[in-house]
């Protein structure tokens, strides 16, 4: 490394935030970077630790440690260090196909594995990953580089999410003519619907998919396959398919009341919002509103955090969240010992801005539903909670049971479903013939993506449930790979 001591002379410095108060105003990203010459700095603290387990993507109690996609984090860094962006551009492409979007929502295993981390704090690893590629937008570095070569098979990606963007510019660099399908009305999945405009602006992703366009990529949006164009026939046009349509299958609360007006599904409630941000600036209303709204966010992680975020940019009149899981401690427990995942209490923008605007943290931990209360019209008036605590069943496993006489009514008019996604759609996979495996996502062999019906493959979500952006980026990788090599014999892609 070119600055072997760094990490003793160098503190750890990261992007600061748009104070709450302000970014509530409106849906714009909110960080504010480092400079080029702190983010030298920071690239000096990689301390040349001999076992970078930042890149190891390794799994540790169910948990990834380390990069899922193997990046060569010790080698930009020294890049950075050395102010050659340049280098450091080349060396993070090698193993990520959209830094862009990682450095943004990544919660970022790496920092967590940091050899660093183990007795300080660790390298400030996404922001450098922000500076690489963004530093590679802005000096033209990042132009189209179309294939010289074409194979003249014709492969087709269903579902235009991180992983089918992954694989279908994986095989696109190899020379396969590729393309992409997408149901919604634009390119990017959940990148596009799923995530909101100010953790990720819509034009980062409009960006990346006019570089793929150019370097010959076809996409075709509004084509929602299965319904509107028959497997038969993509099977007959195309020489293999990559099924990449992600895990879009809301998980439900079926208590009493359920079936009252004014409770969505948390992923209805954000597409709204994005889609009409981008029409027209929410001025066409066309979307579920939490104006003047009591909301119950039910659902603890990522989700649920973007939800509080947009309801309170709505203007909500109180915002409350559900937990059903015990709050996490502030430091590691001695059995979440270094380099795992921390399973630590993260309070993220969501719950910051709730803070600020309500005075208090929204979560109420080990809560659930019990019932849903309706008022004369059939809406939404009530919830009533109950506590839960966790009880070992008959296999010695921990599950979280209702705690009796611990009910609480809430007041709520208006209710979002946080509560994660459970495998593929059904119609999909009906309509391909694939198997589901018990939890109902495509099933292929063991580190394979190969389905049981031929030339047809799968990938991201839709195979691995839900799960990180980087992991289905690692998938659209792995698919790209194991679909080239099916078709040629052999396989040069990473």
């Amino acid at each position: 490394m070119g600055k072997a001591t760094g990490f003793m002379e160098f503190e750890r410095q990261v992007r600061e935030d748009v104070s709450p108060a302000e970014r509530i105003q409106n849906y714009k990203e909110f960080h504010k970077h480092l400079s080029e010459e702190e983010q030298r700095r920071q690239g000096a603290r990689c301390m040349d630790c001999g076992v970078p387990f930042c890149q190891s993507g390794l799994l540790m109690k169910g948990m990834a440690s380390g990069c899922p996609l193997n990046n060569l984090i010790p080698e930009w860094n020294d890049m950075v260090f050395k102010g050659r962006l340049d280098y450091a551009l080349e060396r993070l492409l090698k193993t990520n196909s959209f830094p862009e979007f990682t450095s943004r929502v990544c919660p970022s295993p790496c920092e967590a594995a940091c050899t660093c981390g183990l007795n300080g704090d660790p390298v400030t690893i996404r922001d450098n990953e922000y500076a690489i590629i963004e530093n590679g937008y802005r000096e033209g570095l990042m132009q189209p580089k179309p294939p010289k070569v074409r194979t003249g098979k014709n492969i087709a990606v269903i579902g235009s999410g991180p992983s089918g963007l992954a694989a279908a510019d994986q095989l696109n660099k190899r020379g396969h003519l590729v393309t992409v399908f997408e149901r919604n009305d634009r390119v990017g999945g959940l990148l596009m619907y799923g995530i909101p405009n100010m953790k990720l602006d819509k034009e980062v992703v409009k960006r990346r998919v006019r570089l793929m366009e150019a370097e010959g990529v076809t996409f075709r949006t509004g084509v929602d396959v299965g319904r509107d164009i028959s497997a038969e026939e993509i099977l007959q046009q195309f020489d293999s398919v990559i099924l990449a349509c992600g895990a879009a299958n809301p998980r439900d609360i079926a208590v009493e009341g359920r079936d009252a007006k004014g409770i969505h599904f948390a992923v209805d409630f954000l597409k709204a919002t994005t889609k009409s941000l981008l029409d027209s600036n929410l001025e066409d209303g066309k979307y579920i509103s939490a104006k003047g709204k009591k909301v119950l966010v039910i659902g603890g992680g990522d989700t649920g955090n973007d939800c509080v975020g947009t309801a309170i940019r709505h203007g909500a009149v109180s915002v409350t969240q559900l937990e059903m899981m015990p709050k996490p401690p502030v430091c590691r427990a001695e059995d979440n010992s270094w380099p795992e995942w921390p399973k630590i209490l993260k309070t993220d923008y969501g719950q910051q801005e709730a803070i600020h605007v309500f005075g208090s943290d929204p979560r109420m931990y080990q809560t659930t539903v019990k019932e849903f209360k309706k008022d004369k019209k059939g809406h939404v008036k009530s919830v009533v909670v109950v506590q839960l605590e966790g009880k070992k069943d008959e296999t010695g496993r921990m599950v979280m049971q209702p705690v009796a006489g611990s009910e609480k009514e809430l007041k709520a008019d208006l209710v979002l479903i946080a509560a994660g996604f459970l495998g593929a759609q059904k119609y999909v996979a009906d309509a391909f013939g694939v198997t589901l495996n018990t939890r109902t996502n495509v099933d292929t062999a063991p580190g394979a993506y190969a389905t049981n019906v031929k030339k047809v493959f799968t990938a991201g979500d839709m195979h691995r449930g839900q799960s990180l952006v980087v992991w289905a980026i690692k998938e659209g990788r792995g698919v790209a790979k194991e679909v080239d090599q099916s078709l040629m014999g052999y396989t040069n892609l990473t």
